[in-house]
């Protein structure tokens, strides 16, 4: 591969990277209007229709017969709906924690996903190694120094950003495991729908719908749906088939930083000087696990 591909996948996933950090921003103001489920109601709605014509587009491509559409909608639909559920507990829980706490600490508290999927990993039989155990404690030092109070507890919002952080880490271990079986595009398709209406019916029992604050939110909704879900997805998938994982997954945990960046020129948050080393701690611990290995692994499940 020439180093001119490798310098427009890298660059496609650091727009990706910013994107969804910024989305952190969009998802914040939009509580000012409507409610969380409202908002992820919308959004995902919103994130499904973008994904619509790329879908069509695709299968055009691909020369596909109607009968191989069909069989890859009804694999492709089980798998979204069981991915949804995830989804939509994850979503959830990130969207009510950003009521309570900045856009750059639910950035950084949800990007722990990274040192918490290697020990979930654990469960399927699974190794980890030096690097993810290392990162691991460093990134914890990090939570810690960024959201933990004097009195030794966490911030509501921080402690909906920290479980909902479980949740995106089982998610992306059953991605993992499901994009192999079925088409990646549809899966995401189905289990975005899937949010959206699970969040459709939370928010109709718990919430008030009204169009006039969805109308003050529809930019944060239409940058949070079309840009985030629909734009940021679609550049991911191309920009990881000129990269290496690693490179990949170092340059999108960058959305971390995008996300503080927005917060402060937009919402104008302001971290203290502990939050700011805290952060860097957690950079470094999401950082380490996906260098080069620093001995083999340490931890192996029978």
């Amino acid at each position: 591969m020439s180093k001119q591909q490798q310098m427009k996948s890298s660059l496609l996933l650091l727009i990706t990277a910013c994107i969804w950090g910024s989305a952190f921003v969009a998802q914040r103001e939009g509580m000012n209007y409507v409610g969380p489920f409202t908002f992820n109601a919308v959004r995902f709605a919103l994130g499904a229709l973008s994904l619509v014509p790329l879908i069509m587009w695709l299968d055009r491509r691909s020369r596909k017969s109607t009968q191989e559409i069909k069989a890859s909608v009804k694999s492709s639909a089980g798998s979204g709906f069981m991915a949804g559920l995830i989804l939509f507990c994850g979503a959830s829980l990130q969207q009510i924690g950003l009521i309570y706490t900045t856009a750059g600490k639910a950035a950084f508290v949800t990007g722990l996903y990274i040192v918490i999927v290697p020990f979930l990993g654990l469960f399927l039989k699974q190794r980890i190694n030096a690097n993810s155990a290392i990162g691991a404690i460093i990134a914890v030092y990090g939570l810690y120094l960024l959201c933990v109070k004097n009195d030794l507890t966490l911030g509501t919002g921080d402690l909906y950003e920290l479980a909902g952080a479980f949740f995106w880490s089982a998610h992306i271990l059953l991605i993992d495991k499901l994009s192999r079986q079925t088409d990646v595009i549809k899966l995401s398709f189905f289990q975005v729908v899937t949010c959206s209406v699970l969040s459709f019916i939370v928010a109709f029992a718990t919430e008030t719908i009204d169009f006039t604050g969805l109308s003050q939110a529809l930019i944060p909704l239409l940058y949070g749906g079309i840009c985030s879900v629909g734009i940021a997805y679609t550049l991911q998938v191309v920009g990881q088939k000129g990269a290496h994982p690693t490179q990949a997954a170092i340059i999108m945990s960058m959305e971390t930083v995008f996300a503080v960046v927005g917060g402060y020129f937009v919402l104008g948050e302001l971290l203290d000087t502990r939050g700011v080393i805290g952060c860097l701690f957690m950079l470094v611990g999401m950082i380490i696990p996906q260098l080069p290995p620093i001995r083999r692994n340490i931890i192996v499940q029978e």
